[in-house]
């Protein structure tokens, strides 16, 4: 064997046990301080480096004298890597608890951002924590208004039924004792009671297919036209009912690939609610043209605007905005009354054909009236 391989043998066989002894002391050290992990590597580099000279030394038979120089030598080496060891070790201690104090922060506080002579990994780190932090408060909040929703729409279907119950149960005990003027109006008036309820229920049905992703749709293509004449004529008798004058302006041919029963839904309840917030005399005005990637639905009515904390509320489950948006009226019907679900349906079937939709206020017409738009937009077909 050449010599230089026999010094290669001696020094890669003594820094094998030092590193076999190394990666011991490490597994046993695993659950202490970076700054024992450090120190350990760098003890293991100074020793091994050590051990290889020492054999070394007794194989080219140094001087005593020579190999005190050379133990020295290795010996300040040792003394400066445990120092920087032992510095670096503690700036990777302060670090990282300021990283643990982003973590803490998660929970409340004003997080402090990371340091800025940290490592790129601990920035990092911290960059992701400032992130999760900013996105669990962003589903705390939609989880509050959630929850606000919730018991808004228990309190308002609670009352929504319980006053046509209580219409009903007065009506039946009048037939009950004869003491209705008119039975048949009362047999009108209960039907029409019964099914503003089982619309309600139907409502309640969708909006909870919608929630639990089980909303099941059958999209083919079809003209939008057809759907826009067929919605505008389904809610064309509620219109002459309040004098609200009906309008479409379709581009021809535009076709959409959509699930017809819930885009018409989705007409009927936007059309319905713009009649409902109209004054009579006054227009809803349906439109739909092609625009880069999609199509457009337009649903504009002479409301007199929304203000700014019910346009972010508006598609909420229940909400159905101020008094003033929802005036108690003796034209309320089958048709146009509801739990404040309509809007929320809409959101929920148009999200489910990869669409949104988004409402926005529209200044005075000619007849000086301000009003709404609401627009749903829709992947064209491929």
């Amino acid at each position: 064997m050449s010599e230089q391989l026999q010094v290669l043998a001696v020094a890669a066989g003594g820094g094998a046990v030092v590193g076999v002894l190394g990666l011991l002391a490490g597994w046993l050290l695993r659950r202490r301080s970076l700054r024992w992990q450090l120190a350990l590597v760098a003890v293991v580099s100074v020793t091994t480096v050590l051990v290889g000279v020492v054999a070394i030394a007794q194989l080219m038979f140094l001087s005593r004298h020579d190999l005190g120089v050379v133990m020295l030598v290795t010996l300040a080496a040792a003394v400066v890597s445990l120092a920087v060891a032992a510095i670096l070790s503690e700036a990777l201690v302060r670090w990282s608890r300021r990283v643990r104090a982003e973590v803490r922060r998660i929970g409340g506080g004003l997080p402090e951002g990371p340091a800025p002579h940290a490592p790129a990994e601990l920035r990092d780190l911290a960059g992701e924590l400032a992130r999760a932090r900013h996105r669990l408060e962003e589903a705390a909040a939609r989880e509050s208004r959630l929850e606000e929703s919730r018991r808004e729409l228990v309190s308002w279907v609670s009352h929504d039924l319980r006053t046509p119950l209580a219409g009903i149960r007065a009506m039946a005990e009048a037939l009950e004792d004869d003491l209705a003027v008119d039975p048949a109006r009362y047999h009108r008036q209960i039907r029409g009671e019964v099914d503003r309820m089982v619309e309600m229920v139907d409502d309640l049905f969708e909006l909870s297919r919608i929630h639990a992703g089980v909303l099941r749709l059958q999209p083919e293509v079809v003209l939008l036209g057809d759907l826009v004449s067929e919605a505008i004529a389904g809610a064309d008798p509620v219109a002459r009912a309040r004098r609200v004058r009906l309008e479409g302006d379709v581009q021809p041919g535009l076709q959409v690939a959509v699930d017809p029963a819930g885009l018409g839904r989705v007409l009927g309840n936007l059309i319905v609610n713009g009649i409902r917030h109209t004054p009579a005399d006054g227009s809803v005005h349906v439109a739909a043209r092609s625009v880069d990637g999609g199509v457009e639905l337009e649903v504009t009515d002479g409301c007199g605007g929304i203000d700014d904390e019910s346009r972010e509320r508006v598609f909420d489950v229940g909400y159905r905005g101020s008094a003033a948006r929802t005036p108690e009226s003796p034209l309320d019907d089958v048709h146009t009354s509801r739990a404040g679900l309509g809007l929320a349906i809409v959101k929920g079937i148009v999200e489910a054909h990869h669409g949104a939709v988004a409402v926005a206020n529209v200044g005075a017409d000619e007849a000086g009236v301000a009003g709404c738009r609401f627009v749903v937009r829709l992947p064209a077909p491929i």
